[in-house]
């Protein structure tokens, strides 16, 4: 009787301390998605290469309408898995609808020539409705050209169409056509590039990549930057990007300041002469040239140049200009106003970028607004957000725990809840506790289980070290009597301490064991001993479907749990255990306080390797849990009508069949 009950406490305790996996589907079936999504990436930080995960994942954020992020999910899982022609399809289908053409166009096309029939003809006709259009429109833009060479919107309207049918020639000389009549727009730039490497033109991206990454357009800056990846430009790198933009004033101040850093003096006055005659009011750009006039003992050059920036407005520069001429710097108050300025501006940026998607550009907006305000909490509140969304949730979770100190109660309290949602799934150490009392008319008793666990969690290891300590009693005591007619199983009025490895789940499956010492509580064991060695381990199961109990919604379910434990104090024996319950979940009553009720069938089988009649039986019978919506989600009743047999007589004392009246209450926290 103490082993299924030692066996019964450490199975529990597996089934109910859920994994982030675990948890993401059992967030996900009881419709909480926000908290369902966190739970599937954390998950996914572990294992990032299960396929089902990141589909699973991606049908979830389409539940809460974030088409983009459920787009990259389809396309991680479509990488890791190229010959599902249904993955592909979805991608595609979701790359269409956020105007990623070009690619749902490519992936059509594959599929309608390599999938089944019912696949080809949905690709089929899946890319002549893109095709088509774009056959139509390239063929209008050009007729509109024929008509009019020198129409921007043509060249432009024409290029794009071309590019999303991968007719990339075309595309890149009419993006070229459009930007020599708008040089300006340097977003054109950022086209060229993308399209010339798609066509291998490394060299010919590289240079429009750098033209546009230098110019006054922040996003299109941001956008080239992304694309030319971490690695800094060679010189004649800059060289070519200003032959094909020569007005590209930030280029040209680039290129100066490397060649200062080169001691190359002529050719930074070269640039910055240059810069000068497109920028007559950049004091700066003067201040330089005319240091750079000074080093070179071209005096009658530099002084004039120098005069200007000192006797201009900004006064930073002045004194910068006074230190190198050896002149006395003015005392002056820097102005608080440039700084809102700023702040305002940058969230303004970072506002616009989250609305468009530009997450990357977003952030380093907010980090700007953050630097120049830092007692702004709203800004602390989106880095939180964005991080979150971009997937870096341990500084999603520091920004969080900022931001719940805001002053404001709303800020604070939405902070509050995201950070203690990304807290608990990141936490290097997680404490784990949990309680089932269960009375009997079997037995005539009240049984006591409990554990408290603490794990320690390893990024990127798939085991975990944790340390347990169990209850396990009844309210009778006296079990270990083995004149007592209560079974070993059911109670040990012991307290176990115990060290243990477990695996991460995978699809629902735990491997575990731990070493351990058993103490009574009453006292010294009439089998000898105050304590005992406990060893134990097995593999643990457990899968629901359908409705569960905490589910807005009525339906039926399914649960199953599946485990085969091991332990060394009951003479080594292995128990399996089967508990299945199958049944229908009535949705919450708000006219009853949120009464919320779930009628199921039990059906339950016991075994174990040494065939003894106390651990082989079976038992079916009706059962019911409920729980008002006040009350914490873990919490519950239980109460069941079992009608059970042994399956092995021999050295039973007592009969084949029983019967047992079983009412319980789970909590964990």
């Amino acid at each position: 009787m103490k082993l299924l009950a030692l066996w019964l406490g450490g199975a529990l305790c597996l089934l109910h301390a859920q994994a982030p996996l675990e948890r993401a589907y059992e967030l996900l079936r009881t419709r909480q998605y926000d908290e369902s999504i966190a739970a599937f990436r954390q998950s996914l930080t572990a294992e990032p290469g299960r396929v089902a995960v990141h589909k699973d994942l991606a049908y979830t954020y389409l539940k809460v309408g974030d088409t983009v992020a459920a787009r990259d999910e389809f396309a991680t899982a479509m990488h890791l898995a190229p010959d599902d022609l249904h993955l592909a399809l979805e991608f595609a289908f979701l790359a269409n609808e956020t105007k990623q053409v070009a690619a749902a166009r490519r992936i059509f096309e594959r599929v309608a020539k390599t999938g089944d029939p019912e696949s080809r003809a949905t690709a089929s006709q899946a890319f002549e409705n893109i095709d088509r259009p774009l056959r139509e429109g390239i063929e209008r833009w050009k007729q509109a050209l024929a008509a009019s060479p020198g129409n921007f919107s043509a060249h432009k309207d024409l290029a794009g169409l071309a590019e999303q049918r991968d007719e990339l020639p075309l595309a890149l000389m009419h993006y070229e056509a459009a930007w020599k009549l708008k040089p300006a727009m340097r977003s054109l730039l950022v086209d060229m590039g993308r399209v010339a490497r798609l066509m291998k033109r490394e060299e010919q991206a590289t240079t429009y990549l750098i033209a546009a990454s230098r110019g006054a357009e922040p996003r299109a800056a941001e956008e080239a930057r992304d694309l030319l990846g971490s690695r800094y430009p060679y010189v004649y790198e800059f060289q070519r990007a200003i032959e094909l933009d020569p007005t590209n004033a930030g280029l040209r101040r680039e290129l100066g300041y490397l060649y200062i850093e080169m001691k190359q003096g002529k050719d930074a006055e070269r640039e910055f002469s240059k810069l000068v005659e497109l920028l007559p009011d950049d004091l700066l750009a003067a201040a330089q040239l005319g240091l750079l006039r000074l080093a070179a003992k071209d005096t009658a050059g530099a002084m004039p140049l120098l005069k200007r920036a000192l006797e201009g407005p900004d006064e930073e520069l002045a004194d910068r200009i006074r230190t190198a001429l050896g002149m006395p710097q003015t005392l002056h108050r820097k102005s608080e106003v440039p700084r809102k300025q700023v702040s305002i501006q940058a969230k303004t940026l970072a506002e616009r970028s989250l609305q468009a998607g530009y997450l990357q550009d977003a952030l380093k907006y907010l980090n700007v607004a953050h630097e120049t305000d830092p007692l702004d909490f709203s800004v602390i509140l989106k880095l939180g957000w964005t991080n979150n969304i971009l997937k870096d949730d341990p500084s999603a979770v520091r920004w969080f725990r900022l931001a719940s100190k805001s002053p404001e109660p709303a800020v604070a309290a939405e902070a509050n809840r995201a950070y203690r949602n990304l807290e608990a799934g990141l936490a290097r150490i997680h404490t784990s506790v949990w309680m089932y009392p269960i009375f009997s008319t079997r037995w005539h008793d009240l049984f006591a289980y409990g554990q408290v666990k603490t794990e320690l969690r390893i990024p990127g290891v798939p085991v975990h070290p944790y340390f347990s300590t169990r209850f396990v009693g009844d309210a009778r005591g006296g079990i270990d009597n083995p004149g007592s007619i209560y079974p070993q199983y059911l109670s040990e009025s012991s307290i176990i301490f115990a060290l243990g490895l477990a695996t991460v789940p995978r699809r629902g499956l735990v491997a575990w064991g731990e070493a351990g010492m058993a103490m009574s509580y009453l006292g010294r064991r009439p089998s000898g001993g105050f304590m005992k060695p406990d060893y134990r381990g097995g593999l643990s199961f457990s899968k629901g479907f359908g409705r569960l109990l905490t589910s807005e919604a009525g339906g039926a379910f399914f649960e199953m749990n599946l485990d085969a434990v091991f332990v060394s104090r009951f003479q080594n024996d292995t128990i399996f255990y089967s508990q299945n319950r199958a049944g229908w979940t009535f949705a919450p009553r708000d006219s009853l306080g949120g009464f919320q009720l779930q009628l199921f069938w039990n059906a339950n089988l016991t075994a174990d390797a040494k065939h003894q009649y106390w651990a082989n039986f079976g038992e079916t019978g009706p059962g019911l849990k409920f729980r008002f919506a006040s009350m914490p989600r873990s919490l519950y009743f239980t109460v069941s009508l079992l009608r059970g047999a042994y399956t092995v007589t021999e050295g039973n004392p007592r009969g084949p069949q029983f019967n047992d009246l079983r009412a319980g209450i789970w909590y964990a926290h």
